[in-house]
């Protein structure tokens, strides 16, 4: 009696722990499909488990459906919100809470290149820049202004950005909410202010000197007409013109600039032969007392073809280049001028001379408005300073390029070249 009741005990806990091993694979394979999101077969359960398992394999299975519908629409949703914010050309970005980049569009890596794969990274590791940092701060604390522009400072260079900045709900995952940044990138536009500005004091400084010393002479004219001796009023009346017409110069100067920079610069383009073109030119400077004590020759190759230009402003290139060559060099140095055939469909023009030459400083500067390499000796001699920047803009204007080419003590040469067609698209450029 003693065993019958031990063997049915027995195969009664066999029963059991066979029941267990089904109920424990019956879990694992509803956590399984959980995970997966997908809804859980009968075929996944370990024979029949009763009607209790039915219903939660049919919740499970509801439950798995919702997730995996919520999960295909956050897919979508991060799809289209990924695509919209690529297509934005200004810079994008999102962080959390504790300050960790959770989204950032290919345009802000346009601006920030050396930011590298930032996301999950904390925002001071990818933009270490001290008032951007304060920006988050006071938006998160409700007191930032609507706009605001920062300078982001590189061995390369400034990057100035204005920045727009908002508190957003929480993220999909996120318990607290989130700040959006957009940053427009404004650097081109703050070195256009900057040389917008340099100018004004420029062209201020340069007509406020003529100006003194015209104001300053007629004055003293005007208080000492009757007692002045005439010596002395025929010197200060030829002070008077000479700065008249250095003021002329600048002036004409700017007005030849300002056509250049127009919408419609006025070329009329045409075929010029180089060879006469340069004979005629330096035959005319050959006349004139400027020229006297220097040695100019020409040089043009056999094969220099003829090029498509304004040979007016052709023309006031070669001046602007052989009256610098004249003037900033001693009696009896010695001025080439050359045409030849140039790299691909362009003719090479070149104005040498074996004076003083330029110091490797100033050369890179050379074609800046006003810049001067020695002010006091380039005022004396009545440059405007805008001389090189006329001749730049007329070079580029053709889609030609231009440059210079000196050492201290052994010559400058400025050499440019023009088209020998008229380009498709005018790519300007200095060398």
């Amino acid at each position: 009696m003693l065993s019958l009741a031990l063997v049915v005990s027995l195969i009664a806990l066999g029963a059991v722990l066979h029941r267990l091993a089904q109920h424990r694979r019956a879990v694992a394979a509803l956590r399984e499909a959980l995970r997966a999101r997908r809804p859980l077969l009968r075929e996944d359960l370990p024979g029949a488990l009763g009607t209790e398992w039915d219903e939660l394999c049919s919740a499970a299975g509801e439950l798995a459906a919702e997730l995996g519908r919520i999960g295909r629409e956050q897919t979508g949703q991060t799809a289209q919100l990924g695509t919209t914010l690529g297509s934005l050309q200004e810079a994008v970005l999102i962080i959390d809470a504790s300050n960790y980049v959770l989204l950032a569009n290919p345009a802000f890596h346009a601006i920030f290149p050396r930011a590298g794969r930032i996301l999950g990274e904390r925002v001071e590791l990818a933009l270490r820049n001290e008032a951007f940092l304060r920006l988050v701060e006071n938006v998160r604390a409700g007191r930032a202004q609507a706009r605001q522009e920062i300078e982001f400072v590189a061995a390369s260079g400034s990057t100035w950005v204005e920045v727009t900045a908002s508190s957003i709900a929480a993220l999909a995952g996120q318990a607290d909410g989130c700040l959006l940044f957009v940053l427009h990138d404004i650097t081109r536009q703050k070195r256009l202010e900057a040389v917008r500005k340099d100018f004004v004091a420029n062209v201020s400084h340069e007509l406020r000197t003529p100006l003194s010393v015209i104001k300053g002479y007629v004055e003293t004219l005007v208080d000492g007409h009757d007692t002045m001796p005439p010596a002395d009023r025929e010197r200060f009346l030829k002070t008077i013109q000479r700065h008249s017409e250095r003021l002329n110069s600048l002036l004409e100067d700017l007005l030849a600039l300002s056509r250049l920079e127009s919408a419609q610069p006025g070329l009329a383009r045409e075929r010029v032969e180089p060879g006469p073109l340069l004979a005629a030119a330096l035959e005319d400077f050959r006349a004139r007392p400027a020229a006297a004590g220097h040695r100019l020759s020409l040089e043009v190759d056999a094969a220099t073809p003829p090029v498509l230009a304004d040979p007016l402003k052709l023309g006031q290139v070669l001046d602007n280049l052989v009256s610098n060559a004249l003037k900033y060099t001693p009696r009896g140095s010695r001025i080439d001028v050359s045409a030849r055939p140039g790299s691909a469909d362009e003719v090479e023009f070149v104005v040498g001379d074996d004076g003083p030459g330029i110091p490797e400083e100033d050369v890179p500067h050379i074609f800046e408005r006003f810049y001067r390499v020695d002010k006091g000796r380039s005022r004396e001699k009545g440059g405007t300073g805008l001389g090189l920047s006329i001749v730049k803009h007329i070079v580029q204007l053709h889609g030609g390029r231009v440059w210079v080419e000196s050492r201290v003590g052994a010559g400058t040469a400025f050499h440019f070249t023009l088209p020998r067609h008229a380009p498709d698209a005018a790519a300007p450029g200095t060398r």
